[in-house]
């Protein structure tokens, strides 16, 4: 099991829960139900690992986002037809 990175005391539980991301182009933000996430049982912070950020990050970015609505759920979100197939801006 994996231990929090806030407290450093209590283990880490995979969730579903809802965050509010910026558009790349910081004209507003989304909410977006069922993320997968991570919840510390001590502490009860709740956050995205590196791989569900850069994959909401990019998707962001290859989608043309003005069909998205105010609220979707990730697994909308990430099957959205993309305008480019991979981000080539990312060097990573």
């Amino acid at each position: 099991m994996a231990i929090c990175p806030w407290c450093e005391a209590g283990t880490i539980t995979s969730v579903a829960d809802t965050v509010y991301w910026e558009l790349p182009d910081g004209t507003r933000a989304v909410e977006i139900t069922e993320t997968p996430s991570l919840a510390c049982t001590n502490c009860q912070a709740r956050f995205q690992s590196d791989e569900t950020v850069k994959e909401i990050e990019n998707q962001l970015f290859l989608i043309d986002t003005k069909l998205l609505e105010k609220k979707t759920t990730y697994d909308e979100l990430m099957n959205m037809k993309r305008l480019l197939k991979r981000n080539y801006f990312d060097f990573s």
